[in-house]
Order: structure tokens, then C-alpha cells, then sequence
């Protein structure tokens, strides 16, 4: 266990290529689940846990690891399960996610699968537990999970989306009535974070919940609106997605002539481990990690007054 993230920095050729790590872990039942080794820290032996008054019945408590306080959290718990057993014999997931690092408490490890991003599928609808997952894949003949963590942080400690008042330009919210934007991004919670946070921008939003669909919608907004760029200036776009990532989401639209114009903003949790370099590869304008609203108006205000 101790050297299973040891080559997590040269993982960073997967990017752009339409795949990723997953490392897998149980939550106490025979289901697998998975996260993104680029979120990933660290992982350890569960160590002993102080309990704080007034947390979130889904902290189990408080992790001192190397000089931090980190908060961890009970991932079965969170995602509507019974709480974790035996937690000194279980791990926690090092991880961070929109600016700020926690610890999931899992029941185990298992270890680091390649997969590529087409075999990762939108969750089955019609089930409640569904409503936590961002995706699933199969792997060994069995179904994994992909756990929607930015929607247990928001029940746990929910995201403000409130853009400070003097962030948005009053003449460039009048000049955007008409115009449109988009949104593509597999949890809906980040999708609504998003909407609400560019809701003063006065801008039609539309919302892709992956890269395929993001694709497919602006092939069909791009026979209606020409030139494109000039309707809807700019994307935002999530990393993680099922069956197209966001960088292969990029490339795809910087190789089509009807759609290489759109400014395009990856909006992204992978805030900590991500290689800033992939950004220029693959041809998008600009990076943001996840959360900030007055950051992410501004970034599209800018961009959109450069397109007027």
C-alpha cells in the first residue's frame, strides 16, 4: 500500500488520451468503487480519529496527519450506506478536490486500474443511490461506481455561488442579452453551481452533462448560429467526464473549422496535481479550478468582452 501512488507524477501521459487511473476501494460491501488517481494523495492506514462537537454526522472525526487537520469523511455514510466498522483496520483516501483537501474513510484498498474514458458511462437512472454516482464501468466483469464527491461536499459544506457585486460589468450583462454560453460537466451539481454563479451575465445557458453531448450540441447550435463563436463565445468544461474527457472535448473542437473559435475554460476539481502544460496541448484558453464564482464570472466577462 505504501508505494501504490509512488508514480502518481508520471500518470500525467494519460492526459489528453481519452483515459485514466482509477483506484478502486470498498465502502464494506462486495461493490467496487473508483477515483481518479490525479485526486489522489495520499492513502493510509486509518489513524486514530478525534471526534469534534457539532460536525457533520458524516465526519467520523478529525485526521493530524504530518502537521494538517484533515476532516474525514465517511463515505458510506455520505452516499446514504451504514456507517464504516472497525475503522482502525480500515484506510483513508488522502485526496483533494475544489481548493481544499480531505480524507475519505474507506473500508479498503484495492489497487490502480487504466480504463479509457469511453468505456465510463452516465449512471442508470430510476435508482436513489444513483443520484451520488457520476458514472459507471465495468471492470473484470463487474460494475464500478464513480461517486459524485463534489455533491457530498456541498450536503456536508454547501458551495456559495453568489458573484460579489462588483465583479460583473453592468453595460456587458445589457450587451450579453442574446448570446449564449455553455456548460458541460457530468456532476449536476456543478452544473447548477456554474448556472447560478453566471446567471447576472445575462447569457442563454446550455448544459452538456459530458463531452460527447457537449460535442454533438455545439455541431447542432453550429448549423443554426454562424459563425458559432460570435453566439456563444465561450465553453466551460469539466476534465472528468464519461465517455469524452474535456481535454479530448477541446482537441476535437480546435480540429473542426466551424467550431476552433469558441474560448474554452476547463473547470476543473483536479486543482491539485494538474499539469498545467496539458492546458496549451490541447488548445484551451484558460484553467480554473473548482470553486469560485467571482474567479470563474470574471474569466468569462473577460472573455466574452474580447469576442464584442
Amino acid at each position: 500500500m505504501a508505494g501504490i501512488l509512488d508514480s502518481v507524477n508520471q500518470r500525467t501521459q494519460l492526459v489528453g488520451q481519452n483515459r485514466l487511473e482509477l483506484l478502486l476501494f470498498k465502502l464494506g460491501t462486495r461493490q467496487r468503487y473508483g477515483i481518479n488517481v490525479f485526486k489522489v494523495k495520499e492513502v493510509l492506514q486509518c489513524p486514530t480519529l478525534t471526534a469534534m462537537p457539532k460536525r457533520h454526522p458524516f465526519i467520523r472525526g478529525i485526521a493530524h496527519i504530518r502537521g494538517n487537520t484533515i476532516s474525514v469523511i465517511d463515505m458510506s455514510l455520505a452516499t446514504g450506506g451504514r456507517a464504516i466498522q472497525d475503522i482502525e483496520n480500515c484506510f483513508i483516501v488522502i485526496a483533494e478536490y475544489n481548493r481544499s483537501t480531505q480524507g475519505f474513510l474507506v473500508s479498503s484498498v484495492e489497487r490502480i486500474v487504466n480504463v479509457n474514458w469511453e468505456s465510463i458511462q452516465p449512471p442508470p437512472t430510476g435508482s436513489g443511490r444513483a443520484s451520488y454516482l457520476t458514472a459507471v464501468t465495468e471492470i473484470e466483469k463487474e460494475l464500478v461506481e464513480i461517486l459524485d464527491v463534489e455533491k457530498i461536499l456541498d450536503e456536508i459544506n454547501p458551495v456559495s455561488t453568489e458573484v460579489s457585486a462588483n465583479v460583473i460589468h453592468e453595460e456587458t450583462a445589457q450587451a450579453n442579452v442574446g448570446r449564449a454560453i455553455m456548460i458541460a460537466d457530468d456532476s449536476s451539481v456543478a452544473r447548477n453551481q456554474i448556472k447560478r454563479a453566471l446567471a447576472p451575465l445575462n447569457m442563454e445557458i446550455h448544459l452538456a452533462r459530458d463531452g460527447k453531448e457537449a460535442l454533438e450540441q455545439l455541431r447542432e447550435l453550429a448549423a443554426q448560429h454562424k459563425p458559432l463563436h460570435e453566439w456563444m463565445p465561450v465553453l466551460i468544461s469539466d476534465i472528468e467526464m464519461p465517455e469524452m474527457d474535456g481535454y479530448t472535448l477541446t482537441a476535437e473542437l480546435r480540429n473542426d473549422p466551424e467550431l476552433n473559435k469558441l474560448h474554452i475554460i476547463l473547470h476543473t476539481s483536479l486543482s491539485g496535481v494538474f499539469n498545467e502544460a496539458m492546458v496549451s496541448k490541447v488548445g484551451a484558453n484558460n484553467f480554473i479550478p473548482k470553486f469560485n464564482p467571482d474567479e470563474l464570472a470574471e474569466a468569462v466577462q473577460q472573455a466574452v468582452e474580447a469576442a464584442l
